[in-house]
Order: C-alpha cells, then sequence, then structure tokens
C-alpha cells in the first residue's frame, strides 16, 4: 500500500463528492430519518461502486501508455468541466429527488433505502470515474481502493450526521469550484506528461 496514493485519492474523491447529487440525497435521508442507517446503507453503495471503479480502472490500465494518458486526461478535464459547469440548483435538484423517492422509518428499511439510492445515482458518477482513472494511471489498485473508499464514507458520514450544518458553513458553489480547480490541476499535469513523454 501506498500512503501517497491514499491520501491522494482520498482528498480527491472527497472534494468531488461533497458537490455530488448523492452528497445532497444523504443529507436529506439523513434529516429525515436515522442518520447512522442512512450512513451504513450509503457506505455499504460506495464499497459496490469503489468495487466496480477499480475493476474497470484495471481494464483500462491495459491500454497502451498514450492512449491511457489520452483516456485518462480527457476524464479529468470532463470531471473539472463538470464541476465547473453545472449549475449547483441542478445537483440539488436531482440530490432531492432521489432522496424523496424513498422515506421508510425502520433502521433496516433506511439503510437498504439509502443504499439503493445511492447504488443507482452513484453508477457512471465523476468519483466513479476518478477512481478507476487513478487505478489507471497509478497502477495501485489497492490503495486506490482504500483512499476512494475512505473519501466516500467520510463524506456519506458528513451527509447523514451534518449535512445540512455543512453547507451553511461552506456554499456548495464553493465547494463545486474547488473540486473543479483540483481536477484542473490533475488535467493539466496529464497534458505535461503526455507532451513530454
Amino acid at each position: 500500500m501506498n500512503l501517497a496514493t491514499i491520501l491522494t485519492v482520498f482528498v480527491v474523491v472527497a472534494v468531488a463528492e461533497l458537490p455530488d447529487k448523492t452528497m445532497i440525497a444523504t443529507v436529506i435521508m439523513g434529516s429525515r430519518g436515522r442518520p447512522l442507517w442512512v450512513w451504513i446503507g450509503a457506505s455499504c453503495a460506495f464499497v459496490v461502486h469503489v468495487a466496480i471503479a477499480v475493476t474497470a480502472g484495471a481494464l483500462l490500465s491495459r491500454l497502451p501508455r498514450t492512449a491511457l494518458e489520452i483516456v485518462v486526461t480527457l476524464l479529468f478535464l470532463a470531471g473539472a468541466i463538470y464541476l465547473l459547469a453545472v449549475p449547483e440548483k441542478q445537483e440539488e435538484a436531482r440530490g432531492e429527488g432521489e432522496a424523496d423517492e424513498e422515506q421508510p422509518r425502520r433502521g433496516r428499511a433506511i439503510a437498504l433505502s439509502a443504499f439503493g439510492v445511492i447504488l443507482i445515482g452513484e453508477f457512471g458518477d465523476l468519483t466513479q470515474i476518478l477512481t478507476a482513472n487513478f487505478v489507471a494511471k497509478t497502477h495501485q489498485p489497492a490503495s486506490v481502493a482504500v483512499g476512494a473508499l475512505a473519501g466516500l464514507v467520510m463524506v456519506s458520514a458528513i451527509g447523514a450526521f451534518g449535512g445540512r450544518a455543512l453547507l451553511r458553513l461552506l456554499p456548495l458553489s464553493v465547494i463545486r469550484r474547488g473540486g473543479g480547480v483540483i481536477l484542473l490541476g490533475f488535467a493539466a499535469f496529464s497534458i505535461y506528461t503526455l507532451a513530454t513523454s
């Protein structure tokens, strides 16, 4: 395991997940149901998504080096554009819609509901693509999996237990712009790597 990879992936995935629709859905479900059960269900869904992303990243890493660098660069750019260009009101509305679909009252039902909402909402999502990118780029699937899962579980805990307070302190637009700038930095580094290789 590589601690630098774990920390890098943790930070990038956590920052990218904060302004995401599934974070908003977790905030809403946590405010309407038992936060612990929402967090457990969301975290279990993130385990599935990280496993899928790590597998996809391992497949991507089999591409020739130049092709891989181009794919990784384009995906980082797409993620940056998404965070910088998609209005937070649109993401907020999508997250609220996902959370409103299910409102169970019992613990296990709350966890299953959160699991289902996050499982469906995260397919092909930015953090899943970023996780696959990191695996393809670093060839360290275990380190990437640990970092990504830690970031996602932490953000889901923030969402379930204190998301509304966080959003009052730090507006969603600031979080989105920060994530977009970080991804632009990764894209610039990838372009530099392509140009110098």
